[in-house]
């Protein structure tokens, strides 16, 4: 299990973050987050983290310890805070493992809402792992880990019918390419204008990125790529490929600014924009960047950059 810096530092941006004015943060908290200690019988420091993350909401969700107010207790500064210290420890469990302590969570938060009709924690719950999850600018994103959550959404009798239809498209999306399955091959072309497709790349490992040349952040990507010195390195011996695809129309303004791209890096463009029309991969933002392994294993999936770093520095 990769128990990477990066997420211990997100872990303390999110709390510290969290504030949002005009929110009902200005309300205080009339209860403290009710935290499970975890038993004893579990020794070894992961088998401890998957039982917290399991059970991180277990105590709090418990309708017999209920508080009688739409947030059961909690400001919503304090509810985000839980959710970013939650969020964080699923991104340390293997993918199969947070997918399960998602399912659980999800049951867990319909039963509550079952039982206290009145409560609006449901809807917030919701809204907060969904933008924790699944928002392109959280750096605790992680399609694999809302996926489980997505599908209870498109199943639930607290979501509104005309809803539901839109969490399945949503739960489709994020199902494609997961860590751990092979990734959709396509073919590319080159700023030489020669035909490839993503299988032919050999390499350890392959850094995939969908971007724009136009977009600051795929500039910055690009930057904080050339300023590790393990990244470079792995480029140097061959072992780390990375290809920056360009999958939007205008082709035209991708080849005027072609030469801006690291020399090092394979450069090209979808012909047909068939990555977006037959939705082999979700983009829902860009750069939109995975790491595949030498069979083309996703390693991560729509990763933050720091997590890409963080990885590859390890490696």
């Amino acid at each position: 299990m990769r128990k990477s810096l990066y997420i211990f530092t997100s872990l303390l941006l999110l709390a510290s973050c969290g504030t949002r004015r005009g929110s009902q943060s200005e309300t205080p908290a009339q209860r403290t987050f009710p935290r499970a200690e975890v038993p004893s019988i579990y020794t070894d420091s992961d088998s401890r983290l998957q039982w917290a993350a399991t059970h991180y909401w277990d105590l709090f969700l418990d309708t017999s310890k209920a508080v009688n107010d739409t947030l059961n207790g909690l400001s919503m500064d304090a509810l985000e805070q839980e959710m970013g210290t939650y969020t964080t420890m699923l991104n340390m469990l293997p993918v199969k493992d947070g997918q399960a302590a998602v399912e659980h969570f999800f049951r867990s938060l319909e039963s509550f809402q079952k039982a206290k009709s009145k409560s609006t924690l449901f809807k917030h719950l919701s809204d907060l792992t969904e933008r924790y999850l699944y928002d392109p600018n959280s750096p605790v994103r992680n399609e694999d880990l809302f996926l489980p959550f997505l599908k209870g959404l498109s199943e639930s009798q607290f979501t509104l019918p005309q809803y539901r239809d839109y969490y399945k498209w949503q739960a489709k999306m994020c199902s494609l390419n997961s860590v751990g399955t092979a990734a959709a091959d396509f073919i590319y072309i080159d700023t030489e204008s020669k035909k490839h497709r993503l299988y032919d790349i050999e390499a350890e490992y392959l850094v995939l990125i969908f971007g724009n040349p136009d977009c600051g952040a795929c500039q910055e990507l690009m930057e904080a790529m050339s300023a590790v010195p393990e990244v470079v390195d792995l480029q140097l011996s061959g072992k780390l490929v990375v290809a920056d695809i360009y999958i939007d129309e205008d082709v035209d303004a991708w080849k005027a600014k072609k030469g801006e791209y690291p020399p090092s890096w394979i450069n090209g463009y979808d012909p047909g924009q068939k990555i977006r029309r037959e939705t082999l991969y979700h983009v829902p933002a860009i750069p939109s960047i995975y790491l595949l392994d030498a069979s083309k294993t996703v390693l991560l999936k729509d990763t933050p950059q720091e997590r890409l770093l963080e990885y590859l520095r390890g490696v």
